[in-house]
């Protein structure tokens, strides 16, 4: 499995790295274990998790994510043989994280997160920190297609990001984190993080983790710019918009236990004009002859500005599928295809 250098960092990732949302809602404990194992055995070094998770988030299974992983690790001995990441909440009304009252990107919240998250995953250190989403009242994503408002909102009791850079560099020197991420981050944002943290305020962002996948490419052009100026690794999510890449939703199609038949909770893909694009690559997959999972995670992982692919699986077949795409060769008929489609449809799921 390849290995990329995240950032400006001394580590190096795979190409692929495992996400486990739903380990502890959709996955039990043994089939989190399972795929985690699958993944290490094909050369994944890299695993992606957060406070919040399971998806949905509630506050009855909020934690087991983090809590199936430290089992792992601990039954396994390999925490020295992983990069982990994981994710603190930004502003958010759910009192849940906080026990009892809503959390924000300030110290106390932080310090809170990291504690619990260490703890659950039974280990001394995370090397990737992430801020989930920002303090800041922005759109979910940070990166809409148009603005809707303006002068956009602001909070009365907004935290600079010099305040919670400050924290993150406490972290750095306790030895609990290695390096900060940033999550759901827009332009201005990853360049505000970068020039509090060159005026000595706190570590440098090493990462940034967005949604990228063929309907949503707004990491073109101006993140990407900033991202490999600054020397900042994209973590791609959601490569297969969150399933509507496999195929299995077209034509208005629910399968019996897919995410949109259990939660309904997948409107980021169910904009205008989302479902013809959708149907359009998945059927632009069928004619290069691939199944249209991996056709789209193929695209991501091959983009020459993303340093790892954060797939996720419900199955072992499932993963099965997503890890052989470190086989697969992508074309430049392939990328002249998904490009011309692009430039009909555009980014209709920001």
């Amino acid at each position: 499995m390849e290995k990329r250098r995240l950032g400006r960092t001394d580590i190096f990732v795979s190409k692929i790295c495992l996400g486990t949302m739903t380990f502890g809602e959709q996955n039990t404990e043994a089939e989190g274990h399972q795929q985690l194992d699958l993944a290490i055995d094909r050369g994944v070094n890299f695993i992606d998790t957060a406070e919040l998770y399971p998806i949905p988030p509630k506050a009855e299974t909020q934690g087991r994510t983090e809590r199936i992983i430290g089992n792992w690790m601990k039954a396994r001995g390999n925490r020295d043989k992983l990069v982990l990441a994981t994710k603190v909440v930004g502003r958010t009304a759910n009192e849940w994280f906080r026990g009892g009252r809503p959390s924000r990107l300030v110290r106390a919240d932080i310090m809170d997160a990291i504690d619990k998250s260490l703890q659950k995953l039974q280990t001394d250190y995370v090397d990737i920190y992430q801020i989930h989403f920002p303090d800041r009242l922005v759109p979910w994503g940070s990166n809409p297609n148009r603005v809707n408002e303006w002068p956009a909102k602001r909070a009365d009791d907004e935290t600079p990001i010099a305040e919670t850079l400050a924290v993150f560099d406490e972290l750095v020197k306790a030895g609990k984190i290695r390096h900060l991420g940033l999550s759901n981050e827009s332009s201005w944002g990853v360049m505000k993080f970068i020039a509090e943290s060159e005026r000595g305020v706190g570590p440098r962002p090493a990462s940034l983790q967005n949604a990228y996948n063929l309907v949503n490419r707004t990491f073109e052009v101006n993140l990407a710019e900033v991202c490999d100026r600054e020397e900042v690794s994209l973590l791609a999510y959601s490569p297969l918009a969150q399933g509507y890449l496999t195929g299995k939703y077209d034509d208005g199609a629910l399968p019996a236990g897919s995410r949109k038949q259990l939660f309904d909770r997948l409107q980021r893909y169910e904009t205008p004009g989302a479902a013809d694009a959708l149907k359009a690559y998945n059927n632009m997959a069928r004619q290069f002859g691939m199944e249209p999972a991996l056709f789209a995670n193929a695209f991501v992982t091959h983009q020459p500005f993303v340093t790892s692919n954060i797939i996720g699986a419900t199955s072992i077949e499932q993963l099965e599928l997503a890890l052989s795409l470190a086989e697969v060769k992508w074309t430049e008929e392939m990328q002249q295809a998904v490009d011309a489609e692009h430039q009909l449809r555009g980014n209709p799921c920001p």
